[in-house]
């Protein structure tokens, strides 16, 4: 697939997003979009928003070496969305305000508040900019590369795009565009599956059954991280922690119009995800599949692109292709820009701000870490998006579950960040030294809830009763 068939997609999908930023926000500006939207909605944008180009890319790359055990983390994610519905949701509408972390200073203080916004400013900011790495460098393969334009071009013009639906439209643009992010990528995943499934030799069954690929639950090696109940506590506390507690991920579920109806977002939008998920997984089973007939030696993230775009299926594959990742990469990025920007003003600055100008404030720093990122990195995104969650969302799994389950205080000083750094801390050199310590055994992403649990017990260790001293 040439560079110019590749721009003209992405350029065709920017110009329909362009046009619902537009109609989106034909009632004027607003960064926060409280309570103006039905959820159904809602629920159609959640189903892409909680993926992005990672998970385009990541998900069907997993397969070979884990087959299809990643479903026992969506369980978990289901699991996780019914805590998210009827204990998390609750809380939020009740305060009724733009920022989940105002609830932690209705509870604690303001030092709790503003150590919870700069917990999540900090993960979503390398989160958001792993994201964004991955679609730089697969951009890198198909336009930069042969242009001859250097990577830290690609970065300034990836962020530079998600800047100009985002400029005007803040939350209302990013729903708008969150629906035709879903429809683009349900979309290329079943036909992109429809495409390879006619260049294979068998049914598309035949080819499932016989591809050795199609495992789903692990129960045999404890120490393996496919092992099934680390997969299931891992994907539960992933959701309550990277979606419960995500400003970026939450603003989506405080613009429906009443708690109920965020509810039905919730439930309906995770049942969904599993769906689509499945679909990722499949793909992947058959993504190998060609390769191996074909004698593609790409692996891991490198599969799918090199597969799609390299002109031995139909040009339609490679088109559809970019179309997905252009569709979940880019959304997901306008909405992580939009969250930062909320965040960083609301909560960490809680006075007046040009919110334009943190927007782009919080641009350009997006477009600094993915150039840091560019220096070395040889692991599954996905997989480091997880690991890196369970060290930055862990502290904030503890604060939030401190203050739903105890009635205890906490200080106003600096005693409350610095237990909840330490905890990360103490997390990474059990990882470190785990295999040592218990026997062989690996952490996987069961770590977010270890992690959560220590800064539970430092909390604890910090608190007292009102009123006392």
């Amino acid at each position: 697939m040439s560079p110019l068939a590749v721009i003209l997609t992405i350029l065709g999908y920017f110009a329909v997003v362009l046009l619902l930023s537009r109609l989106a926000t034909r009632r004027g500006v607003d960064f926060f979009a409280l309570r103006s939207h039905r959820w159904w909605v809602v629920t159609l944008g959640m189903v892409s928003a909680c993926m992005s180009g990672v998970s385009f890319v990541s998900v069907p790359g997993m397969v070979a070496g884990s087959g299809m055990g990643y479903l026992q983390m969506c369980i978990g994610f289901f699991l996780g969305y019914l805590v998210i519905a009827f204990v998390l949701a609750p809380l939020y509408f009740r305060m009724g305000s733009v920022s989940i972390y105002g609830w932690l200073e209705k509870r604690f203080g303001l030092t709790a508040h503003r150590t919870g916004a700069w917990l999540f400013f900090g993960s979503q900011l390398l989160r958001a900019s792993m994201r964004l790495f991955l679609l730089c460098i697969t951009q890198q393969l198909m336009i930069f590369d042969p242009l001859g334009l250097p990577f830290a071009l690609n970065a300034v013009v990836t962020v530079g795009v998600l800047l100009a639906y985002t400029w005007k439209g803040g939350v209302r643009s990013v729903v708008a565009a969150d629906i035709l992010r879903t429809v683009c990528m349900v979309s290329a995943i079943a036909l992109t599956v429809y495409f390879i499934a006619r260049a294979l030799p068998g049914s598309l069954p035949d080819t499932l059954r016989e591809s050795g690929m199609t495992r789903v639950f692990f129960f045999d090696d404890v120490n393996s991280p496919n092992y099934f109940w680390k997969q299931l506590l891992g994907g539960f506390f992933i959701v309550i922690a990277m979606t419960g507690m995500d400003q970026e991920m939450m603003q989506r579920t405080l613009t429906c119009r009443s708690l109920r109806d965020a509810q039905k977002q919730l439930v309906l939008s995770s049942a969904l995800q599993i769906v689509v998920i499945a679909g990722f997984l499949v793909l992947g089973v058959l993504l190998q599949t060609y390769a191996g007939l074909s004698g593609e030696t790409a692996t891991g993230d490198a599969l799918f692109p090199s597969v799609a775009t390299g002109g031995s299926l139909p040009v339609v594959v490679g088109v559809l292709f970019v179309l997905g990742l252009s569709a979940a990469s880019y959304g997901a990025g306008g909405s992580a820009l939009t969250a930062l920007t909320t965040a960083f003003t609301v909560d960490i600055l809680g006075r007046p701000a040009s919110r334009r100008g943190i927007h782009l404030a919080m641009a350009v720093v997006m477009a600094g870490v993915v150039l840091l990122f560019r220096s070395a990195w040889d692991r599954s995104v996905l997989d480091a998006i997880y690991t890196v969650a369970g060290y930055t969302y862990g502290p904030l799994l503890g604060l939030f579950a401190f203050g739903i389950f105890t009635r205890r205080r906490l200080p106003e000083s600096w005693l409350l960040p610095a237990a909840l750094l330490a905890a990360p801390v103490l997390c990474w050199l059990l990882s470190h030294y785990s295999v040592d310590l218990f026997g062989g055994y690996r952490f996987g992403y069961e770590l977010l809830p270890l992690n959560g649990l220590l800064s539970f017990l430092l909390l604890r260790a910090l608190s007292f009763r009102p009123g006392v001293r």
